[in-house]
């Protein structure tokens, strides 16, 4: 199993990701995070993330683990009402995760964040990538705006734009 993974994180480039998310599938990630963050008092992160280096792999990070370190590297963390929420794309182990910050984490639960992750994987497999990106940001959106209802809590705090490593 570690040998096959480690031959998908090789074999996954940053071409085949710049194939899947073109500048019009990233406008409409932004677009919808846009619209979504209108709606209520969230905060949404769109990273994905083309594979692993090969340290990663030798001490088998999980696609979690990862999502947790972008958390805090990239300061979803760091809202001002806790109320910000990553989605990570791991393409070399097509896999989505969802990291909810504490202030949305203790109102959703594990399993709802999990439907969304799946919607998306289910799009992704039949290579749709903008539609699947767009369901998990409007899917996520509706999550906030179901326990975070009302006008946004001031400015933007995190970038709408998703990003590519």
């Amino acid at each position: 199993m570690k040998l096959k993974r480690l031959l998908r994180h090789l074999l996954t480039t940053h071409f085949s990701t710049r194939r899947r998310f073109p500048p019009p599938v990233r406008a409409a990630i932004e677009q919808a995070i846009k619209e979504c963050e209108a709606r209520h008092a969230g905060e949404i992160r769109f990273v994905v993330e083309t594979a692993f280096d090969l340290p990663e792999l030798w001490h088998d990070l999980a696609p979690r683990q990862r999502a947790l370190q972008l958390f805090g590297q990239l300061g979803v963390w760091d809202t001002a009402h806790n109320n910000g929420v990553l989605i990570y794309v791991d393409l070399a182990d097509r896999v989505v995760e969802i990291v909810a910050d504490r202030g949305i984490a203790a109102h959703v639960p594990q399993a709802e964040w999990a439907a969304v992750c799946r919607q998306m994987e289910h799009h992704y497999r039949e290579g749709r990538f903008r539609e699947g990106s767009v369901v998990g940001v409007l899917g996520v959106g509706a999550l906030l705006g179901r326990h975070f209802p009302g006008k946004p809590r001031g400015a933007n705090e995190l970038p709408d734009q998703p990003v590519l490593l």
